[in-house]
């Protein structure tokens, strides 16, 4: 499937706001962000007034830029999260932190999303003891993420398994570094996920 495949930064800059899309360079004097803190193109000194409708297109962008997705197959997702009971906006939150690629990095095995999609599609992740290689296969409850012997023999594993110690997991995740597998203990909740924009908006967006 298609993706954007431009700078990373260059979102966070266009949005004003910072979305951790490049995992420790974000966190460091390096983020862009904070060495370039305006729109990327040209600057011009007028200040245009953001409309309703250009507020919720924001957050909306914002959605997706977080979790690395396209409009089409966003647009999937809020319509599956309409069809299913309870809260729109927390539905399509919680289908968006149960896919393959956000696990992997809220386990600590990459260090954004974006490194989580690689690695399932290089072969290095599996759930239940199988090989899992497409990022957006959606996680549920009891599902075991681990690796495969292929992403075993990586250096990536190395690293990472020296690292993954130090990281905080939300509470409906569960890690075993001895074994490198992590366990899904429920649903997410709205407070773990900390999203960087506003779910209702989003809804509001797609509502018109």
């Amino acid at each position: 499937m298609a993706r954007y495949r431009g700078p990373s930064c260059r979102i966070c800059r266009h949005l004003a706001e910072k979305l951790y899309l490049k995992g420790e360079k974000c966190y460091s004097p390096r983020c862009a962000l904070e060495r370039r803190p305006y729109a990327p193109g040209q600057r011009s000194m007028r200040r245009r007034k953001v409309s309703d409708r250009g507020l919720q297109l924001r957050e909306k962008q914002k959605a997706r830029s977080t979790y690395g997705l396209l409009e089409r197959q966003f647009r999937r997702y809020y319509r599956e999260a309409v069809r299913r009971k309870g809260i729109t906006g927390e539905n399509l939150l919680r289908i968006l932190e149960m896919r393959l690629d956000n696990v992997v990095y809220r386990l600590g095995f990459a260090d954004s999303r974006k490194q989580g999609r690689q690695l399932a599609l290089h072969g290095h992740i599996s759930i239940n003891g199988r090989k899992a290689d497409i990022p957006s296969h959606v996680i549920k409850v009891n599902d075991v993420i681990g690796w495969t012997a292929r992403g075993a023999n990586s250096e990536i594993f190395k690293v990472v398994r020296e690292q993954v110690t130090d990281r905080s997991l939300p509470s409906w995740l569960s890690l075993d570094s001895e074994q490198m597998t992590g366990l899904v203990l429920s649903p997410p909740t709205m407070e773990d996920i900390g999203a960087k924009f506003d779910p209702a908006t989003v809804v509001e967006y797609y509502s018109r």
